[in-house]
């Protein structure tokens, strides 16, 4: 990462290189958890070079996990071509020596016909296997693609939720995805690695068959390249790893500048030039580390190719004297420039292969790590079949804590509680009391730091859980606008068992949703996004309906309800309650929320301050002990009372 970086204003060049002393960008400020990242970038190339024999059977392995078929074709096809190469400069030598012999020149050209058809012949095979080659790549690219993408993707989707609290999951996560991309190019790469290694082998022996100084030079004259070339991946890729949070970081300007969601607010605010400007400070950072690169980049392979430019040179100053002291004859000398140049465009498809191999391995191995890195993120698995859970009689969380990344105080801190079944509890306090960290720990989304979760007098790691899962239902504060029809948002409340429209419809009708839902332009078909045709967008209000409609469809043993009416207009919040009060005597349901009086009616109120239980009780009970609740409950009822005013 660039170590320092100082404001620009968006008319102001952008220097080469940041000044120094500089603020430091939050954003581009060096994580404790790059430490490793340098070191493994720093250990040099024989150090990386020593996990690329893994990565590349890892690559191969998901290529035939993902087509059997045109693996083979690619792999049979490649390495029958480079042999088809040195059957061709054998037949060209053939040619040579044929045409160089003593005698008539139709006797030559007739003695080189044998030759030449045997050179047209292995042309042709290349050719033709080229072609077979590029059909096969062309189906096994898609199908190693959505191979690894899948794999990246169930990863994703199966860690736990805290993983997404920590800000190296995150890098890990940008990289990976990149190398995923690198499956196929690593796969093609080894491919043509393998062919050019068989065409150079033989070629080697073609040239020591002639004389051996001329494999040395040869050496000479290609090995500066090829390590300018490797040495500047190398280089390349570790400013890569460094960028990783300035790429998302630009990630998310990209998306405040561009998209609709973001438009209303830069507008209105003047928002502007505080963004382009954000846009300038991160794209001058790395607009400023990518030009070192560049000169660092340029200055090794301008080095490595003077150097092997030289020794070429080298190369022919020396089969010059060979043939003029006598030492090769003449059909030989030609042979060897024949040889000498295929030598050359082994070493250099070699080189460039392994350059290619190097990197897309490097960038593979981000992918392979950061799935190794995830398995500590899983969900913990028995080994035997967990049992059941029943319908829940009593839910009771003892001594539960919980500690977010990076901070000092705990979220939730030892609470305990009990819950039996058919009660409606709500949990109450101000903002950043623990209220929803608590709810999430409950529902699973979690893990306590400390503590455990009773479901039916049975700690719930002991329950299967995607069965547990299936009996709690969720409605969070911030919900996702999903990109999909409104019969659709409602339906994955249940997607297991897609439910009829007639049951869409009534839970609908549970969160005041339905008659919002008929007036869309296409009812329960329409498609809520507008950044597709017919799409339409609805407000903070409808999509909260949504969101609520979606808890209610599967009418699970446990509703938890996150704030479910903090936009909605007065008559759509009465039918909510309405219908979170039909659920009591029967299903359980756990309600929070900042305004106090949807909760008089709870069976019990837990009041939470600073991630604590403080108080719990009945609502008469809480408003007679005078704590806490009482006096939030006091000041939102002073705001619904008529205000004096003189001479009222």
């Amino acid at each position: 990462m660039s170590a320092t970086t100082r404001e620009t204003r968006p008319d102001e060049p952008v220097p080469d290189r940041p000044e120094e002393p500089e603020p430091v960008l939050p954003e581009l400020r060096p994580m404790w958890w790059e430490q490793g990242m340098r070191a493994r970038v720093n250990a040099g190339l024989f150090g990386v070079f020593t996990g690329m024999p893994r990565l590349i059977v890892e690559a191969l392995k998901i290529s035939w996990s993902a087509d059997r078929v045109r693996t083979g074709i690619v792999a049979a096809s490649t390495l029958t071509s480079g042999a088809m190469a040195t059957f061709g400069l054998l037949a060209t030598q053939r040619v040579l020596v044929a045409l160089f012999a003593a005698g008539p020149t139709p006797d030559r050209v007739r003695a080189a016909l044998p030759a030449l058809a045997l050179l047209a012949f292995a042309t042709a095979v290349r050719g033709a296997l080229g072609i077979a080659t590029g059909y096969a790549m062309n189906g096994l690219t898609p199908r190693v693609n959505q191979r690894a993408e899948r794999r990246l993707f169930e990863t994703t989707t199966a860690v736990r939720l805290d993983a997404f609290d920590q800000d190296s999951f995150a890098d890990s996560m940008e990289r990976a995805s990149r190398g995923s991309d690198s499956v196929i190019d690593l796969v093609q790469g080894v491919m043509n690695l393998l062919a050019g290694v068989v065409s150079l082998c033989a070629v080697t022996v073609a040239v020591v068959v002639i004389h051996p100084l001329l494999l040395v030079a040869l050496v000479v004259a290609t090995a500066p390249n090829g390590y300018a070339a490797l040495r500047a991946g190398h280089v390349k890729f570790g400013t890569y790893l460094e960028s990783s949070a300035r790429r998302r970081r630009m990630w998310v300007l990209h998306r405040l500048m561009a998209e609709r969601v973001s438009a209303s607010e830069l507008r209105s605010y003047g928002l502007r030039d505080f963004v382009l400007g954000l846009y300038d400070r991160v794209m001058g950072a790395q607009t400023a580390v990518e030009m070192v690169l560049a000169r660092r980049m340029t200055t090794t392979t301008s080095l490595g190719a003077v150097i092997s430019g030289l020794a070429t040179a080298g190369v022919y100053v020396l089969l010059g004297v060979l043939l003029l002291e006598g030492r090769i004859p003449l059909a030989a000398a030609a042979t060897c420039v024949v040889a000498v140049q295929a030598a050359q465009r082994a070493l250099v498809q070699v080189t460039f292969q392994t350059d290619r191999v190097f990197t897309d391995g490097q960038h593979f191995n981000e992918y392979v790590a950061f799935l190794s890195r995830a398995d500590a993120h899983l969900p913990r698995r028995s080994e035997q079949t967990p049992p059941q859970p029943g319908p829940l009689r009593e839910l009771i969380v003892r001594g539960i804590s919980h500690h977010y990344p990076e901070r000092d105080t705990p979220a939730v801190d030892d609470v305990t509680l009990t819950i039996r079944a058919g009660q409606t509890v709500a949990l109450v306090g101000e903002n950043g009391s623990g209220k929803s960290t608590l709810a999430a720990l409950i529902a699973g989304l979690r893990d306590p730091s400390a503590g455990v979760l009773l479901w039916n007098d049975r700690p719930v790691t002991d329950w299967d859980i995607t069965a547990l899962q299936g009996r709690i239902s969720v409605v969070l504060q911030e919900h996702h606008k999903w990109p999909f029809t409104a019969a659709t948002n409602l339906a994955m409340g249940d997607i297991d068992t897609p439910p009829e429209r007639q049951r869409i419809e009534d839970a609908a009708r549970l969160a005041a949703a339905h008659d919002m839902i008929l007036e869309l332009p296409h009812g329960y078909d329409t498609l809520l996004d507008r950044t597709f045709a017919e799409g339409q967008d609805l407000s903070g209000g409808q999509w909260q309906r949504i969101t609520a409609g979606r808890g209610f469809l599967r009418d699970a043993d446990l509703l938890i309800m996150d704030e479910p009416s903090s936009a909605l207009d007065p008559r759509a919040e009465d039918t909510l309650f309405q219908a979170i009060r039909g659920r009591q005597g029967h299903r359980t349901t756990i309600l929070i929320t900042h305004r106090l009086a949807n909760v008089v009616h709870a069976d019990r109120i837990f009041v939470m301050h600073h991630g604590r239980l403080v108080e719990e009780g009945t609502h008469g009970e809480l408003i007679a002990a005078g704590g806490r609740y009482a006096e939030l409950f006091a000041l939102q009822s002073a705001g619904y009372q008529i205000g004096r005013c003189p001479g009222a």
